[in-house]
């Protein structure tokens, strides 16, 4: 008979393992649009609807699927949702029309929707002090956002972008069957109490669910919007083919990924407050420097000369390095934002876990059609960035007006004083 250490360690892989071929399915398009929008003549705002669709639906499911969890396990209810997707993984390569790619893509996304049943289903296994860090290994399966980036890219060029589907409407059906016979469950993680839905949805009342909203928003949403969008970014921008504008693009989406296990210590460690305030505040520098446009001035030189005309832009290694730091921000802030979630909603974490998860896929949802839409009206590439820093800065906003400004007053204290730190620590996860 296993031990609960081993079936700990067992779900946790089960999950994270899962999760990962989930979300390479879940941002495919990020990738084959690519191809996809020159058979089509896409602009930007098509492919930005393109390559969100499938993160719409992926959203929207995380709210059925997160209560679902609560009510029958998460075991059952995954493996459901992997059986679920195959199909529509595996029609993709016969579409031939946008619409049929739009419809496609939207059943697709369905698999977006197993974070809410992975992560629920893996922090009830864990004892609270250890929940962070498993919650945190699990979101780690964000990384097969890298994955695709990998995978997708070699294959379009040796065998066509309809091979993608193919392969990884195989490689779901696998996981699958592997998913089933590793997992166990457990029927005291189960909340049998019949509540209607709209009893449910009245945690939509307390204040602090919209806050972890808005941040979970920036820091999974932008994660999300950001990997479909980089590799037409690069290419575009920099001119790189297919292959090496998705390589680089990893620099950003295979760290923010594995991170994010980090990210669950970090916030078990020096609570969740402290570690997504320093993450935004890190992400809203480098996107700062992300944002500056190529620009040409043209100066009058002294005396009626003539004009001196110069240009400045931000190299690819300068904008690489800061997007970099974006993503490990980001990645550490998925972790910690959810660490909030297990401290103040442990009875009922499928059900708010899944509002949380809808509004960071909604973020997903609306980034790479806003960024197509900017692009197309501005003609400027790094609009997309500006962007991103503005909805950062209102979380950062939104974070000091109502968490940084309660804490008490230590200006007349000794700031060496431990016992002061570890009071505003212990108390920052439930202002």
């Amino acid at each position: 008979m296993a031990t609960q250490r081993f079936k700990q360690n067992a779900v946790l892989i089960a999950n994270t393992v899962a999760f990962t071929m989930c979300f390479m399915v879940w941002t495919m398009f990020g990738e084959i649009g690519v191809p996809i929008a020159e058979e089509l003549g896409l602009n930007g705002t098509q492919f930005g609807i393109l390559t969100a669709t499938p993160i719409l639906t992926g959203a929207i499911a995380r709210l059925p699927l997160g209560a679902m969890t609560d009510r029958f396990g998460g075991r059952p209810v995954f493996f459901i949702v992997l059986l679920v997707i195959v199909p529509a993984i595996w029609m993709v390569q016969f579409a031939t029309a946008y619409w049929q790619l739009l419809v496609l893509g939207a059943f697709v996304g369905l698999s977006g929707g197993a974070f809410s049943v992975g992560i629920t289903y893996t922090a009830k296994w864990f004892e609270k002090d250890r929940q962070g860090l498993a919650m945190g290994i699990f979101g780690a399966g964000n990384a097969g956002a890298a994955v695709t980036k990998f995978i997708a890219p070699t294959v379009i060029v040796m065998l066509g972008w309809q091979a993608v589907p193919n392969i990884y409407a195989a490689i779901m059906l696998a996981t699958a069957v592997l998913f089933w016979f590793f997992t166990f469950s457990d029927p005291t993680h189960r909340n049998t109490k019949n509540v209607s839905l709209r009893d449910q949805l009245k945690v939509l009342n307390d204040p602090k669910v919209w806050k972890y909203c808005q941040y979970y928003s920036v820091v999974f949403g932008g994660y999300v919007g950001v990997s479909l969008w980089l590799t037409r970014y690069y290419m575009n921008e920099y001119g790189f083919g297919i292959q090496v504008a998705a390589l680089i693009a990893t620099i950003f989406v295979l760290p923010s990924g594995v991170i994010r296990a980090f990210g669950g210590w970090l916030s078990d460690r020096f609570g969740a407050h402290t570690v997504t305030w320093t993450c935004l505040w890190s992400s809203l520098i480098a996107l700062f420097i992300m944002s500056y446009p190529e620009t040409y001035y043209s100066v009058q030189a002294a005396g009626g000369g003539e004009r001196v005309e110069f240009g400045f832009g931000v190299p690819v290694w300068l904008f690489t390095s800061a997007l970099f730091v974006v993503g490990i921000a980001w990645g550490i802030g998925k972790a910690s934002v959810f660490k909030y979630l297990a401290n103040d909603y442990h009875e009922n974490l499928g059900l708010v876990s899944g509002i949380v998860g809808l509004a960071g896929g909604v973020g997903g949802f609306l980034l790479p059609i806003m960024f197509g839409v900017l692009v197309d009206l501005t003609g400027i590439a790094t609009t997309v960035w500006m962007l991103c820093f503005g909805v950062t800065l209102v979380s950062i906003i939104w974070m000091w007006w109502t968490e940084r400004r309660s804490y008490p007053s230590i200006k007349n204290e000794i700031y060496t004083d431990k016992s002061i730190f570890s009071k505003i620590t212990a108390n920052a996860d439930h202002l």
